[in-house]
């Protein structure tokens, strides 16, 4: 480390900020990282690009009233640069766009506020945001906006997310024309002729690299000569939409490294934000920290002790949240927020007559709605963690303001949402006490498939067209990242669809992670209908039962539900054409969460074998992953009973068992 006080070099058209340990290039007014100097390296960014292409804020808006997820990109370049802090141990720049009625149309109505920190003896910089848009300015879409740094293509080849999914990535012109075939969507290719022939026959696709928002702290790229990291580090979830499980970006051929704040990935156009005609808002983004490292020379080509460094260096910054040296009003340190605690326990009587404590439980704090709203919010804060063993949590640092709280307890279905709202204040440390939190039930459980996680993990991931492979998530805990397994489907059922039998069938092998449709003979696609086929050894014919199912994602798609007849029509329940979020396309494994709660008139039933049909009638698209659906979770109940079933316990989860 270097003892070297902060020094700041204005010059015509570029600022330099150097403690000794590194150097950070910004052009002047713009705001946009054109040079990272360190540890003998001149440039760490990639030096090809012109200067506005390496490290740059940027943001994705629409007029409103707009649909979709797209609009206008706009690399947010400053107009006006100031100095807001300048010391030995620190300097703090501004590089400000501010918005009038003249520009209507043709840039999004912010005020935007980029701000640089370097601090003494730190081995990186800061960089936050703060956007405002004022009441009486016009309403508008932000379905995207983020921080993106392009590295040095030649310098920066080994990639890391997480201890197991880390590698040695293609060449950003691997992904050319010449080199590669585009799969059914742009971002996916073939490599079918890459520079180094350890690639050829992979599949390169941004998305089987994204990250739940809860493991997204760090993630960045390794140089090997001489052995440097680039690490993005986000201490705190709390400036990013749609709670912990939300995904999004992460690094990527490019080689790109991303800090993602807002997006519209995994959700859809729910997680847009859309502005009202005279609607306020504001909001800070970061800050977040570019940690750089290094490693002695005879290193032995070894990522491991720069990851490892890096690892060790995310978790001081989390320690330091909220930190204490941004000079903006806009961002409070510690003793300008409030912290909340309590414990949640789980109210089941057909499980258990005494509460169960919500072990593991996701507790947190986001803007007020409805049961499950923070899920698609996308214009507060939120603030979220983990219940222990026996369902007690705390949450630090809360900004002030208003908020509800909400819950959800792995191994129960349904979201909690505590009645009154928590108001926080400077310096508060409220405990809202015992909260009990009582799960969608009406009878007691005659079967049930998957478990109640929010997830599609559990049930069957078929292995990969082997022409289409990652090699990183071969064998891997995550290997529903391959691309086109969606495919499979057809593979494995070309003529009929997939049918389950309670008590003979395992959800882990006979219940595919997704229903999509098939491809028939003459290229065009078709719907699907499941069965599940089950047993009732009496039917009470006054009796009402009780059909939940948890999905865990949906595409332009309907879910249909009939018993005994599958002509019937109209069907029992239809969910209507919902979803947007493109999880299946994307890799991913859940989405946003689902949940229905089905009436069965006893009628319908009866006594011996039973067939529940699950039907996903839409077909537009010839692509089977465009229409599509995950399950979560399925559980029959019967008709209530006047004594509850002490003891009795789902059949595949114990109900308190922590899902991580």
């Amino acid at each position: 480390m270097s003892s070297q006080r902060v020094q700041m070099d204005i010059q015509d058209r570029h600022v330099v900020m150097d403690n000794g340990i590194l150097q950070v290039t910004l052009s002047k007014p713009d705001g946009i990282v054109t040079r990272i100097q360190y540890n003998g390296i001149d440039n760490l960014l990639e030096v090809l690009s012109d200067e506005v292409d390496r490290g740059y804020w940027d943001l994705v808006w629409s007029e409103a009233g707009s649909v979709g997820t797209t609009g206008t990109f706009d690399v947010i370049k400053g107009t006006k640069f100031e100095v807001i802090v300048e010391s030995d141990e620190q300097v703090e720049v501004s590089f400000t766009r501010k918005w009038n009625p003249s520009q209507k149309g043709k840039l999004v109505p912010l005020n935007i506020d980029k701000r640089f920190i370097m601090l003494r003896n730190s081995s990186g910089f800061y960089s936050y945001a703060i956007y405002d848009h004022l009441k009486e300015w016009p309403p508008f879409n932000l379905p995207q906006t983020r921080i993106v740094f392009k590295l040095r293509k030649e310098k920066f080849q080994y990639m890391a997310i997480a201890d197991n999914r880390q590698r040695y990535m293609p060449l950003p012109d691997d992904r050319s024309q010449e080199r590669s075939k585009v799969l059914d969507v742009p971002e996916a290719v073939l490599l079918v002729n890459p520079i180094e022939p350890e690639f050829k026959g992979e599949v390169d696709d941004k998305y089987e690299y994204s990250s739940e928002n809860q493991n997204l702290r760090i993630h960045g790229w390794i140089c090997m000569d001489p052995p440097v990291g680039f690490w993005q580090i986000t201490p705190s979830d709390e400036f990013r939409s749609g709670g912990p499980l939300k995904q999004n970006l992460t690094s990527h051929v490019g080689p790109y490294c991303l800090a993602m704040f807002l997006s519209a990935h995994y959700s859809g156009e729910d997680l847009v934000l859309k502005l009202k005609p005279d609607e306020p808002w504001k909001k800070v983004f970061g800050p977040v920290f570019i940690y750089l490292n290094s490693a002695t020379s005879n290193a032995n080509d070894d990522p491991s002790p720069l990851w490892e460094d890096a690892k060790h260096q995310m978790m001081t910054e989390v320690q330091k949240w909220p930190y204490d040296f941004p000079a903006s009003s806009e961002f409070p340190p510690s003793d300008q927020r409030g912290n909340v605690s309590g414990r949640i326990q789980v109210r089941d009587r057909y499980v258990s007559e005494d509460c169960i404590p919500g072990k593991g439980a996701y507790v947190g704090l986001a803007p007020p709605g409805d049961a499950g709203s923070f899920q698609r919010d996308c214009k507060g804060y939120q603030f979220w963690t983990r219940a222990d063993e026996h369902g007690y949590y705390s949450i630090k640092n809360i900004r002030e303001g208003q908020y509800n709280l909400y819950a959800w307890v792995p191994g129960f279905i349904g979201d909690y949402r505590y009645d009154a709202a928590i108001n926080i204040t400077a310096g508060c440390d409220s405990d809202v006490g015992e909260l009990v939190y009582e799960p969608p039930r009406d009878g007691p459980t005659l079967w049930e498939i998957g478990i109640p996680d929010r997830s599609a993990a559990e049930f069957y991931v078929p292995d990969p067209n082997p022409n289409y492979i990652n090699k990183l998530y071969v064998n891997h805990p995550d290997r529903f990242r391959q691309y086109g397994l969606w495919e499979r489907y057809a593979d494995l059922y070309p003529d009929q669809d997939l049918i389950y039998t309670v008590g003979t069938s395992d959800y882990a092998k006979d219940w595919f992670f997704a229903q999509v449709t098939r491809k028939k003979d003459d290229d065009t696609y078709e719907g699907t209908t499941w069965q599940i086929k089950f047993q009732l050894d009496n039917v009470n014919k006054s009796g009402t039962f009780k059909l939940r199912i948890s999905l865990a994602t949906a595409n332009i798609a309907e879910l249909q539900i009939r018993i005994n007849d599958p002509k019937a029509d109209p069907p029992l329940f239809t969910t209507g054409v919902i979803g947007k979020d493109n999880t299946i396309l994307r890799h991913g494994i859940h989405g946003l969460y689902w949940l229905y709660s089905i009436d069965i008139p006893a009628t319908l039933l009866v006594e011996g074998n039973n067939t529940l049909f699950l039907t996903q009638p839409i077909s537009d698209s010839p692509l089977p992953a465009f229409h599509g659906l995950m399950y979560d979770y399925i559980r029959l109940e019967g008709p209530p009973s006047s004594t509850s079933t002490r003891g009795v316990k789902p059949a595949n989860i114990a109900p308190n068992t922590s899902l991580d």
